[in-house]
């Protein structure tokens, strides 16, 4: 099989003999984690429509404010292109990648737990400070604290929600935070949908608010338990089982507690765990689940879409509550989508979901783009009929991506890591994809600009090309126990070539002598 095959995890390893069922504890704890999706799909919903404001571009922007009327009623690529403009937004994006390395420090000795309470501390600041901006570099420095935020969150919550869930609803819990980052995105859109009423510091009201998701995952955080897994990387073995005893509702559990402690006394081996990524068995994750997934889910082109919906609206000639109005109506669509995937990705799976999606977003990418060629960009308003059309292809678009690329951007590279690797292994996961949101973040629209309605085309060529690559290169991870996934790699066309025999071998052994 194209894709590599499936392996019978639970013959190999103890797998069938996991016990659980859902408990209030589980459910408290999986929610209140994922409040950390709601941090970053805040800030994703509220930048774009912030800087697109007239109270905000006259305090900080006011060279865009007066090219913005100057072509208040024309359609014009250019009309938000400026590079401190985008620095508003895309700084937070370096600042999270900065923060991912010392949050991976803090997620593997502190544990999980930590660093949601670190990253929803940074948030608070950051939003209090955007708030009270009076200059840019008060703007700038209120966002380096939400990255620092946004980089802890980002890097403890998605291993908190694959380490706590049972391995048969790991896809589901994970897309947990996905959800919450949707409900943020939709949530913040009609904040400033609001905000942008009220003159002249309802922008400060839309960034000042991002103080409530911060404040509600910190004070949820204080309950939290630590993950089995971090408390066995730690030491405290009794704890731990306590706590798997408790969220698993069974006392049952040895055999997955045996998985973890065998994955504990590995992980105590690894001393330098970033270098032993580069081993040659641990290639596969590191160069899919840490390098290729992550950055794919950015170079889609969808977060482009969500950063600037309201901007990108007005370029295209909406009124300012129109466009307000049109991106909710996408962000509305990412909801619905997150829930889809939440049903039925650990029943159809993460590949079915990537490769489908990628192929329905490929022709609709390339239907925005041909649209704009032929219609945009003459200096006169777009008909009523094609502004509704690419509504109707840029939420399709959306629900595609909110099904699949979105949230297996987060869930499949939290799967892939063994335990000796993983806060390493998700650091890197953090690290580039805020790379690439940042890039895309500070390029997009200067790229609109200049690239024109070919950007939207560059955007398909792309999906093209890493759709055929999930198709190639990723095994089918759904309700495979994190511990286990050595074996796919061993059973894959391609990836068998790195993880030898002997490898998926000494991970049998060890499940033997237990």
């Amino acid at each position: 099989m194209a894709g590599g095959g499936f392996v019978d995890s639970g013959n190999a390893g103890r797998a069938e003999q996991y016990e659980y069922r859902i408990t209030p504890y589980f459910i408290f704890a999986s929610f209140v984690a994922a409040l950390g999706g709601s941090l970053f799909g805040y800030d994703l919903g509220i930048s774009g429509g912030v800087t697109s404001m007239d109270d905000f571009l006259k305090d900080f922007f006011p060279h865009i404010y007066r090219r913005k009327q100057e072509h208040l009623h024309e359609t014009n690529y250019c009309k938000y292109d400026d590079q401190i403009l985008t620095l508003f937004t895309s700084s937070l994006y370096y600042a999270a990648l900065v923060s991912t390395f010392g949050a991976s420090y803090v997620t593997r000795t502190k544990g999980r737990r930590a660093s949601i309470l670190v990253g929803s501390t940074s948030f608070f600041i950051g939003g209090v400070i955007n708030a009270a901006a009076k200059n840019i570099f008060m703007l700038i420095l209120g966002r380096v604290f939400l990255g620092f935020g946004i980089g802890f969150g980002n890097q403890a919550v998605p291993l908190y929600l694959s380490e706590m869930a049972p391995a048969k609803i790991r896809g589901a819990v994970n897309q947990l935070f996905q959800l919450t980052t949707c409900l943020g995105i939709l949530v913040a859109n009609f904040i400033n949908y609001g905000t942008a009423h009220i003159h002249p510091w309802g922008w400060r009201l839309s960034v000042g608010l991002a103080t409530l998701p911060a404040s509600l995952m910190f004070v949820g955080g204080l309950f939290l338990p630590e993950t089995p897994n971090s408390l066995v990387e730690q030491g405290r073995l009794e704890e731990g089982r306590k706590v798997l005893e408790k969220v698993r509702g069974t006392m049952n559990v040895d055999a997955e507690f045996a998985d973890l402690v065998d994955a504990s006394e590995q992980a105590r081996a690894i001393k330098h765990p970033f270098r032993n990524l580069l081993k040659r068995k641990n290639r596969p994750q590191l160069i899919l689940g840490a390098l290729c997934i992550p950055a794919f889910q950015q170079l889609t082109g969808n977060n482009s879409i969500l950063f600037y919906a309201p901007v990108f609206f007005q370029s295209l000639g909406f009124s300012n509550n129109a466009s307000l109005y049109s991106s909710t109506i996408t962000n509305g669509a990412l909801v619905i989508a997150a829930l889809i995937s939440m049903s039925f990705v650990d029943k159809f799976g993460r590949r079915a979901f990537y490769i489908e999606a990628g192929i329905e977003m490929f022709f609709e990418m390339v239907a925005v783009g041909i649209t704009l060629g032929i219609y945009f960009g003459k200096g006169s308003e777009i008909p009523k009929g094609i502004s509704a059309f690419l509504v109707v292809c840029l939420c399709l678009f959306v629900l595609a991506y909110g099904r699949s690329w979105g949230p297996l951007g987060w869930l499949v590279p939290s799967e892939l890591f063994p335990l000796e690797t993983r806060s390493a292994g998700q650091s890197i996961v953090v690290c580039v994809n805020m790379i690439f949101t940042a890039l895309i973040a500070q390029c997009f629209l200067a790229a609109l600009c200049h690239l024109k309605f070919g950007i939207f085309l560059l955007f398909a060529g792309l999906i093209f090309v890493m759709t055929s690559t999930i198709f190639f290169l990723l095994p089918e991870t759904m309700q495979v126990p994190i511990e286990e996934v050595i074996l796919l790699w061993r059973s894959h066309w391609f990836w068998k070539r790195y993880v030898t025999e002997e490898d998926a071998k000494g991970f049998q052994r060890k499940n033997q002598e237990a």
